[in-house]
């Protein structure tokens, strides 16, 4: 996570906008929420076209930014930031009905800073980011609202749940920010470490061996192959990864979405441009993930509603209307078929 990846200023607080048969509704006005069935929430699978996912109930206006989800389907995790508040949400299939997202109970905290969670394969642990102080006490006043002190914690899978969040700890976690944890099946963590008060930031990764993380190491010229590179997921098999980058002269504007694959010997390709799909010239692509059963494509995307659909002249109730729903510019979560990854492997790299 870093502090340019969220807008200045984040839009103020609004109620989250519901959008059924095409109507968008206040959550106040709201009679109930609509019945979701099925997996992904119900929402229609996307092909070779990115859509955005569940408008008005995971994308509402709000800026909204990375998913998790358990490894069978049926938990649901994504990151929403408004003004000065930071939160995971969630929402469950339970007794086959999806429920209406809530705040997960260890993000409630309005003080904490709370952001990408990330649930690694085996579905026993969830590591996510957050500000709070290592040993679980309160933030200093002077430090409620920054970016600072940001660190990986994480939470291990109980018979009621999620347990107590603790804090990751050292070799991961340093005097640095260290963000965006993604895991691969045997354990190996990847996240991004950056110097703070510095806008550098690179890829590192850190074997589990014997239970205990190893000393972090920062990963080829292929991965960091600027000053500025973050937010990686890696594959579960550890063959590719996806991450954004600035600065690349390959780039379609501000930061994208690169793929790097790796081979069994531990080299890796150089990166590949994820493409005119999921990468626009508007940028705010930063926020990559691959579901479980890896049909799926995740990625935020601050792209705004197609020009055929904006009206011929403006009106203040347009505005509003716009205000309260996905695509005012504010970041959104899409999705799209993730078999255009296998179709970037250059040869050397096949699986």
């Amino acid at each position: 996570m870093k502090t340019r990846n969220l807008p200045l200023p984040i839009a103020i607080v609004i109620p989250v906008a519901i959008v059924i048969g095409g109507a968008c509704s206040s959550r106040e006005d709201q009679a109930g929420f609509p019945t979701l069935t099925g997996e992904y929430l119900g929402q229609p699978p996307p092909g070779e076209a990115p859509e955005l996912f569940a408008p008005g109930i995971v994308s509402t206006g709000m800026y909204t930014r990375d998913v998790a989800m358990t490894p069978d389907g049926n938990e649901f995790y994504y990151g929403v930031a408004l003004g000065p508040f930071t939160v995971i949400m969630q929402t469950k299939l339970e007794n086959g009905r999806w429920t209406e997202p809530e705040v997960a109970p260890f993000s409630a905290n309005p003080n904490y800073m709370n952001l990408e969670p990330h649930i690694t394969p085996d579905g026993q642990r969830f590591l996510f980011l957050s500000n709070r102080p290592a040993d679980g006490g309160e933030l200093a006043p002077e430090q409620v609202g920054t970016w600072t002190n940001q660190d990986i914690w994480a939470m291990d899978r109980t018979e009621d749940g999620w347990g107590e969040p603790y804090n990751l700890g050292p070799p991961v976690n340093s005097d640095a920010e260290e963000y965006f944890p993604s895991v691969t099946s045997d354990g190996t963590i990847y996240f991004t470490r950056q110097t703070s008060g510095t806008q550098e930031g690179y890829i590192y990764r850190s074997r589990l061996v014997d239970g205990a993380y190893q000393e972090p190491e920062r990963l080829p010229p292929q991965i960091n192959s600027t000053t500025t590179q973050f937010n990686a997921f890696i594959a579960p098999d550890e063959s590719y990864l996806i991450l954004s980058v600035f600065g690349r002269p390959d780039s379609k504007g501000s930061a994208d979405y690169y793929v790097v694959f790796r081979n069994e010997d531990d080299a890796w390709s150089e990166p590949v441009n994820a493409g005119d799909a999921v990468n626009t010239p508007r940028g705010g692509e930063w926020s990559p993930y691959v579901t479980p059963d890896g049909r799926y494509f995740f990625f935020m995307s601050s792209r705004p509603r197609p020009v055929e659909d904006r009206p011929e002249r403006l009106t203040a109730d347009y505005l509003w209307d716009a205000f309260k729903s996905s695509q005012n510019g504010n970041a959104d979560i899409y999705w799209v078929d993730a078999s255009f990854i296998d179709e970037l492997r250059p040869p050397g790299f096949e699986r």
